[in-house]
C-alpha cells in the first residue's frame, strides 16, 4: 500500500530533490478524484535543516515519523557523496524496510541507503558523475550509471535530480496504476515515462591519449570522421605495424581504434542534433555513418535514445 509517504533530509540538502518528492506526494490532488497521501518532510539533523542555496527549513517532524511510513524517500544532498549520516536514520531506514517499507532515493540519496547497507548486492543507480565513486566506496552493489532509476523493491534508486520524478512516477504507476500515474504527471506538466536513459545527458569529453606515440593519428581521425579507414591506413599513418599500431593504441587510449572512431562519431552526432537543423540522413553522412538507419542503430546502443529523440529532449519538439 502507498498511503503514507516521508521525506527526510539532512542539512544541505538540495531543494529541486526535495521538490520533486513533495510534488509528487505532498500536493492534494483530490479535486481531480486522485488518491491522497500521508506525507511528511522529516528532519534527520534538529528542527532547522540548511538547503543548498540559501535557505533553511523549519521542520516539525524527527525521525519518529519515519516509523509509520509506506515509503521513505532520500532526497539528494551536496555533501551526502561524502559525509557520514547520523546512527539513528540508519537505523530507521533498516527498520522500515524490514517491517515492510519501501525506500527511494533520488540522485545522491543513494549514499545514504548505502551507508545503511540497503544496497548491498543490489543493481543501483544514481547521478552519472556519482557512479565511479559509489562504486569505489561500496564496491558489494551493482551501479548502472546509464539508467533514469532501478527498481529493486523495496529498494528504488534513481539518477540525478529529474530522473527523481521519474522513479516516483514508477512507484505509483506500479502500486496505483498507470491511470493514476498519468494523472499526477499531467498535472505536473511532464512526461508519464520518458524513453532512455541518462546516458544522453553524459558529458564524454575527448579520451585523453596515455602517451604521443598515436596522438597525430588521432586528430587525423577526428578530423575525418566522415571518412572510412582501416586499421592498415592507420599504422601506415603512424609508421608502425599494423599489429604494433593496434597495441599502441590500446594502450594510449584504453580502447580499440573502432571503437574510438565510433565513440566520436556518436559525439559528433549529437552535437549536430543540439546545435544545427540538418536532417539526420545528412548528420549520417557528415559522420560517417553513411545511411540514416546506421547512424540510429549505433545511436541507440550509445545513447540509450533515438536521434529524433534525442533533439526533442535538447531543442524542443519543434526541430525534431
Amino acid at each position: 500500500m502507498l498511503k503514507n509517504v516521508a521525506a527526510v533530509v539532512l542539512d544541505g540538502v538540495n531543494p529541486f530533490e526535495l521538490g520533486v518528492v513533495c510534488e509528487v506526494f505532498g500536493v492534494d490532488r483530490s479535486d481531480d478524484g486522485l488518491p491522497g497521501y500521508d506525507f511528511a518532510v522529516v528532519s534527520a539533523d534538529g528542527p532547522t535543516v540548511r538547503c543548498t542555496t540559501g535557505f533553511a527549513l523549519r521542520l516539525e517532524h524527527g525521525l519518529e515519523r519515519l516509523e509509520t511510513a509506506d515509503l521513505i524517500t532520500v532526497p539528494a544532498g551536496a555533501s551526502y557523496v561524502s559525509q557520514e549520516f547520523p546512527p539513528e536514520l540508519l537505523d530507521a531506514l533498516r527498520r522500515a524496510v524490514d517491517r515492510g517499507a519501501r525506500v527511494l532515493s533520488v540522485c545522491s540519496g543513494v549514499f545514504v541507503l548505502a551507508a545503511a547497507g540497503l544496497l548491498d548486492g543490489r543493481r543501483v543507480t544514481s547521478h552519472w558523475k556519482h557512479a565511479e565513486e559509489l562504486t569505489g566506496r561500496y564496491p558489494h552493489l551493482t551501479v548502472e550509471p546509464d539508467v533514469l532509476y532501478v527498481d529493486e523493491d523495496p529498494v528504488i534508486t534513481s539518477a540525478g535530480t529529474a530522473a527523481g520524478i521519474d522513479a516516483c512516477l514508477h512507484l505509483v504507476r506500479k502500486e496505483q496504476g498507470p491511470e493514476v500515474a498519468n494523472k499526477i504527471a499531467r498535472r505536473m506538466v511532464v512526461p508519464p515515462h520518458r524513453d532512455g536513459g541518462q546516458a544522453q545527458y553524459i558529458e564524454r569529453p575527448l579520451p585523453t591519449p596515455g602517451g604521443d606515440t598515436v596522438s597525430g593519428v588521432l586528430v587525423w581521425m577526428e578530423r575525418h570522421l566522415d571518412e572510412e579507414v582501416t586499421v592498415e591506413q592507420l599504422a601506415a599513418r603512424a609508421h608502425m605495424s599494423p599489429r604494433t599500431f593496434a597495441r599502441r593504441f590500446q594502450q594510449e587510449t584504453g580502447t580499440t581504434p573502432y571503437r574510438w572512431i565510433l565513440r566520436q562519431r556518436v559525439l559528433l552526432a549529437q552535437h549536430l542534433l543540439e546545435a544545427t537543423d540538418e536532417t539526420v540522413d545528412a548528420i549520417a553522412g557528415r559522420t560517417g555513418f553513411g545511411n540514416a538507419a546506421a547512424l540510429r542503430h549505433h545511436f541507440v546502443r550509445a545513447v540509450g535514445t533515438t536521434p529524433q529523440a534525442y533533439r526533442r529532449a535538447f531543442r524542443g519538439p519543434e526541430a525534431a
